[in-house]
């Protein structure tokens, strides 16, 4: 069944497949378990109506007129699109799927294939969507709370971090222990850090992209 991610947006199961029947009856599939879907015959159609923010996937067929989905992957690479692709293979495409997965796709299928096998995909497709916009969104709000530290803040932040006590700070620093303080207290103020190691945590989220 269908997830939504924590703006309650539902995500989007697009679908680019140039053989009709195969895309009704992918259509048909998704929707019947609940899916929001989007379904389109070719890769511009996709391309033209795509909104890289929104949460989902992307099922792709790999072998197709005009783009093929290998194409349309490096494509959505070089825009810096972090929708997971899952494509739908022929056997002779086989080697196509390596390249695809060297490129970054998310998994391959090959035809024919049992439904259960392309919906287990999509669900875990999704939820590696939504951890990735997750940490993309923590990064994002941490990186705000570090930029509204002064410079003196951020030197403070960056000893306690490295583990200094406010003794060795103060002396470092030329400054008075009661000013290290001070200024200790407005970085875990700003930075929303409950401990010390809270902050480091939240240091890490940035320079480790934890």
């Amino acid at each position: 069944m269908a997830t939504t991610n924590e703006k309650n947006i539902a995500p989007m199961v697009y679908v680019v497949d140039d053989d009709d029947g195969m895309r009704r009856a992918l259509d048909t599939l998704l929707s019947t378990v609940g899916y929001k879907t989007a379904v389109f015959s070719r890769p511009s159609e996709f391309l033209a109506k795509f909104k890289p923010d929104a949460p989902g996937c992307l099922v792709l067929d790999i072998r197709m007129p005009d783009m093929s989905g290998l194409e349309l992957q490096q494509h959505l690479n070089r825009a810096g699109s972090m929708l997971p692709v899952i494509f739908i293979t022929g056997h002779g495409d086989v080697p196509m799927a390596v390249q695809a997965m060297k490129e970054g796709a998310f998994e391959f299928i090959q035809k024919p294939f049992r439904d259960q096998d392309l919906l287990d995909r999509i669900n875990h497709a999704l939820k590696l969507d939504a951890e990735n916009r997750n940490t993309v969104a923590r990064r994002t709000e941490v990186q705000h709370r570090l930029d509204s530290l002064t410079p003196r803040e951020r030197q403070v932040m960056d000893m306690v971090v490295d583990g200094a006590a406010n003794k060795v700070i103060a002396i470092d620093l030329n400054l008075s222990e009661r000013t290290v303080e001070i200024h200790r207290a407005k970085v875990m103020e700003k930075m929303g850090a409950r401990s010390v190691a809270h902050l480091v945590k939240l240091h890490l989220t940035l320079t480790d992209g934890a």
